[in-house]
């Protein structure tokens, strides 16, 4: 029978631990793209307007828009105006920017440059200066808009999309994915305790599959099962929760 932890417990994931997480997952998601066959490329993920090709330009363009202070102010601005011609949100301008940037490689060119680029986005992601780690931004969560800091996007969320993208990848070509308790399991860990502080309210969570583990707080409260994909799948909005899965937790 598996420990319970504690979600306050779980420490808060540093920008020295983040460079770990990010080196492993960007390589993972390189590794998954080489694990396709041309067939798998165009198939249809849980992002409407995305085929896997597409996914993957995306994963691309984040890594490649946060290797340099420059990149990333020349796609915020481009992102910005686009987003006031249309009228949409300014990160759904981005990250169709960075699908169609990456729209003519070749897969075998695409896979090639996540290679190289991820390994100098999760170094530049920890070497970013204090000062700006703690400017404000703006995101929707859950029909709701928030104020982060630029850390929390740079240290947890820059990390959990890709993570939830190769989730997504391997979902539509309906291959295995590759899971550890070491790092998916942080991951996780890392995503319940942000869902324990944002609802407030007692659990026990016992979450299924390598990723998995047994999470409590206040008191225990109603136990909750599930696997640990399935439950992040759920807090993303992929997938339809009840009771405390309805609370959003931001990808």
């Amino acid at each position: 029978m598996m420990t319970a932890t504690t979600t306050d417990m779980i420490p808060a994931i540093t920008r020295y631990e983040m460079q770990g997480l990010a080196t492993t997952e960007y390589a993972r998601a390189a590794d998954q793209l080489r694990s396709l066959t041309p067939g798998d490329w165009s198939k249809p993920t849980d992002c409407p307007l995305w085929d896997v090709r597409a996914m993957a330009g995306h994963t691309l363009g984040m890594m490649s828009d946060f290797t340099s202070f420059r990149n990333l102010v020349r796609r915020m601005r481009a992102a910005t105006k686009a987003a006031k011609k249309v009228g949409g949100p300014v990160i759904d301008s981005m990250t169709a920017m960075q699908v169609a940037d990456y729209a003519d490689l070749s897969t075998a060119e695409l896979i090639a440059k996540v290679d190289e680029i991820g390994p100098r986005a999760a170094r530049w992601r920890k070497k970013v200066p204090t000062l700006f780690r703690r400017m404000p931004m703006k995101e929707e969560v859950g029909g709701r808009v928030e104020t982060w800091r630029m850390g929390y996007l740079l240290d947890v969320i820059l990390t959990r999309d890709p993570w939830m993208h190769r989730v997504d990848i391997a979902r539509a070509t309906g291959r295995e994915i590759v899971l550890t308790p070491e790092h998916d399991g942080r991951i996780v860990a890392d995503v319940v305790a942000e869902w324990a502080r944002r609802h407030g309210k007692p659990f026990t969570l016992t979450l299924t599959g390598s990723a998995g583990g047994v999470f409590v707080a206040g008191g225990g409260g109603d136990p909750i099962t599930i696997d640990a994909i399935d439950f992040c799948r759920v807090l993303a909005g992929r997938a339809a929760g009840t009771g405390l899965l309805t609370q959003a937790v931001p990808f």
